[in-house]
């Protein structure tokens, strides 16, 4: 470039010279804010050259601010790059204390994090934890306050009511439970009486296996474990079916033609799962006390018959009613549990698989509560 070409471009240039291998490079005019766009297109083209000296002669710059800087620094770096070593010369007192600070500044510095006390740490993540269960708390009461607003518009319209959409998940949250919760209630009854067995019998009290088998069947394990095995299974599935239409936008587009997602996805998972988890539990109780039978025939000969009128010796109906009563509470939380989960998956599919584990745990959970509540509330009035 020209004098007089630099003359009428004060706005800020460079001129390069190349003679042996060694490169040198006059800059001048402006090279401010203003002008940073365009010169860093001229500072790119020089990634390509291939000398191995190279000399910026910044005499000629008549004003240079930080972002002029930044592209003297930009320049130095794409020729250090290519293999040159590189040389500044003509460089105003102020210019230099500029390009100093400014390669202070594009220095990696470590700098070593913070010490955080360890009491105050696990004080402030016990805290996080306390407050996001309230808050979990308080959204499932009011999603529990709108599951009853539905249904309360089901007895009001019952018109609105999904026969067949209830039908349809009795057959897959109860109907096809069946063998699952059969063969783990009978293994329940066979290891009872099996370990009822070899410790009544340090006693001369074998006979009592039968009231073991019975009572723990009937009034506890029975429909706890049914209501655990369909909480993993009918749980972890709802919120899986209504995770997936949330992620594809199925959900919103009920509410735009006017559907209501709790009438049509939650109602009717909610009744299906408080019909048919009484049945189950009626089922578990049956394949228990049916183990507990024929371990106690094969580990300590008691027949059939025995065991049979040592049963109706030990069976009470409330025994086998406090587990009825048990059964539609916990169909209620498995399924409400379920359906909210699903309701607040946003739009991955990793949000999916974490809030169907939440499904699962947070249900097995409130199972457990509720049965010990029940537990000490059967109790205290005597039954």
């Amino acid at each position: 470039m020209s004098e007089s070409a630099a003359a009428r471009r004060p706005e800020g240039w460079l001129q390069a010279r190349e003679e042996g291998g060694a490169l040198a490079i006059a800059a001048g005019g402006q090279w401010n804010l203003r002008t940073a766009q365009r010169m860093e297109r001229d500072v790119a083209r020089f990634a390509s050259f291939k000398g191995k000296s190279a000399t910026i002669d910044l005499g000629a710059v008549e004003t240079l601010d930080t972002a002029g800087a930044w592209l003297v620094h930009r320049l130095t770096d794409t020729l250090k790059a290519a293999g040159a070593s590189v040389q500044l010369i003509n460089v105003g007192e102020a210019q230099h204390a500029l390009l100093e600070r400014l390669s202070q500044l594009n220095a990696h510095v470590e700098i070593e994090p913070p010490r955080r006390n360890v009491f105050l740490l696990i004080f402030e993540r016990v805290g996080e934890g306390a407050h996001e269960i309230w808050i979990e708390v308080i959204e499932a009461l009011s999603f529990l306050g709108l599951a009853m607003i539905s249904l309360a518009k089901l007895l009001i319209h019952p018109r609105q009511f999904r026969a067949r959409a209830v039908v349809y998940h009795m057959e897959q949250a109860g109907l096809n439970a069946i063998p699952i919760v059969a063969l783990i209630a009978f293994l329940i009854g066979v290891v009872l009486a099996y370990q009822g067995s070899m410790q009544l019998t340090r006693f001369g009290a074998e006979v009592f296996v039968v009231d073991l088998v019975a009572v723990s069947v009937l009034r506890e394990l029975g429909i706890l474990l049914t209501a655990i095995i369909v909480a993993g299974r009918s749980g972890s599935a709802f919120t899986a079916q209504i995770g997936s239409m949330k992620i594809n936008e199925e959900i919103d587009a009920m509410r735009t033609i006017g559907l209501d997602p709790m009438q049509v996805l939650v109602v009717p998972r909610m009744l299906a799962l408080m019909i048919t988890l009484p049945l189950l539990g009626f089922i578990a109780d049956i394949m228990g006390l049916l183990g507990g039978a024929v371990m106690a025939n094969i580990e300590l000969g008691v027949s059939p018959g025995v065991f049979v009128e040592r049963l109706g010796d030990a069976f009470s109906p409330w025994s086998f009613g406090v587990g009825l009563i048990k059964a539609p509470v916990f169909a209620g939380i498995i399924a409400l549990t379920g359906c909210y989960m699903g309701l607040k998956v946003t739009g991955s599919a990793e949000s999916v698989g974490r809030y169907t584990t939440r499904s699962v745990v947070h249900a097995i959970f409130a199972v457990i509560v509720v049965d010990a509540v029940f537990s000490v509330f059967f109790a205290y009035i005597g039954i």
